[in-house]
């Protein structure tokens, strides 16, 4: 079926294959991911993660094959979202954000599709959620965590540089800020003062923006340690580009600092 889109949330087409069985959600982008995503979704099979929480594919509009309905009814995901609108992974979390509210999820968990996060470590995001916190942040660096191979260029841009400006921007310290790995509330993204469904979030602001607004508005957050692997050869999966893709996020990040996506702004 498809939904025609409203403003602030991208036109997608969806298809459950089961109804809502749960009371929370798994969101996970994906575009092009191929075996990193199937293996994924056998590793959440694996540590029965669908026995905690939903599992919804948020497609940007995948070619490869890899989010055939076969493949994903077998591995126990519960729907596949499929934009067919403009905008890339901040685009995807709000069209995936707005259906797991209109469902009626008490907690969103988003993660990667590629294959480096630890998506066994899901009950312990729903742990955080349930104890009352309204944004959890995954990280590796923190006790208990593993950054395993992770480019020196991307760990001395996040402890230098990243972390440091989205922990002075939120009042709070986080050490793991460019990881997608996170945990929000219901509450949280329905308060009128957060206002996540509008189209300046089209790339990475989305994700800038939730890890500060949370502490401003006085919701509380925290980390829970987790494990990243980079593969030790090969291409990094990733969808940032080095030069562009990079500045991309330093101009979020500081347009973030400034307030810009605040919806008073």
């Amino acid at each position: 079926m498809i939904y025609g889109g409203r403003m602030g949330v991208p036109a997608f087409a969806y298809e459950e294959y089961a109804p809502k069985a749960k009371d929370y959600v798994v969101l996970i982008p994906v575009i092009n991911e191929g075996e990193r995503i199937l293996k994924e979704l056998y590793r959440a099979y694996k540590h029965q993660i669908a026995d905690y929480a939903d599992l919804v594919i948020c497609d940007g509009g995948s070619t490869d094959g890899s989010t055939q309905e076969r493949k994903l009814r077998k591995l126990r995901v519960n729907t596949l979202l499929v934009k067919k609108d403009k905008g890339k992974q901040g685009a995807q979390l709000r069209m995936g954000i707005y259906w797991a509210l209109r469902r009626g999820y008490k907690g969103i968990i988003t993660i990667d599709g590629n294959y480096k996060d630890s998506i066994e470590d899901v009950p312990r995001f729903i742990q955080k959620l349930e104890e009352g916190y309204d944004f959890v942040q995954g990280s590796r660096f923190i006790k208990g965590g593993r950054a395993v191979n992770t480019p020196i260029s991307r760990l001395l841009a996040v402890r230098l540089l990243h972390a440091p400006v989205i922990s002075l921007t939120a009042g709070q310290r986080f050490t793991d800020t460019t990881n997608a790995y996170r945990a929000y509330s219901a509450r949280y993204l329905q308060d009128e003062r957060v206002a996540p469904f509008r189209d300046v979030f089209m790339t990475y602001e989305l994700l800038a923006y939730l890890s500060v607004r949370a502490t401003q508005l006085g919701y509380r957050a925290c980390e829970i340690p987790v494990m990243r692997v980079y593969p030790k050869n090969g291409k990094v999966p990733t969808k940032i580009s080095f030069f562009k893709g990079n500045s991309d996020l330093i101009k979020i990040l500081f347009r973030n600092y400034r307030g810009a996506y605040n919806p008073d702004f």
